[in-house]
């Protein structure tokens, strides 16, 4: 049984910061790669940040590379998207997921949470 449950999202101006966190109930936590995703209304969801099991290697889209970040705490069974300078276009449902690898959250082989809300004002 997996449970991903999301949280930090909010209402934001432009060029603001939030910090997007994910709870997973996973007793082998450290053993997936992790992730999160984000869907604007009207648009297939699409891939935001990726981190492997240790925390060592991370991945980015292009449209929020420089200015987020993805980590993990393993013995907290926690993932953290730190998001900054955010623009209008970030604003989407964003959602934690799990993976076998990196590359395979990249590729969206995932399982979900439930999302949370972000809105950017401009």
């Amino acid at each position: 049984q997996v449970q991903l449950v999301e949280s930090g999202g909010g209402l934001v101006q432009a060029g603001g910061s939030l910090r997007l966190s994910c709870a997973a109930s996973i007793r082998t936590f450290s053993t997936y790669a992790m992730g999160w995703f984000r869907q604007a209304p009207g648009k297939e969801r699409e891939f935001v940040a990726a981190i492997n099991t240790s925390g060592g290697s991370t991945d980015y889209a292009d449209s929020v590379k420089g200015r987020s970040t993805i980590s993990r705490d393993n013995a907290k069974n926690t993932v953290l998207l730190q998001m900054n300078s955010l623009k209008p276009e970030d604003t989407a449902v964003y959602y934690c997921a799990r993976g076998l690898s990196i590359r395979a959250v990249v590729a969206g082989n995932v399982i979900w949470g439930q999302g949370t809300q972000v809105t950017v004002s401009s």
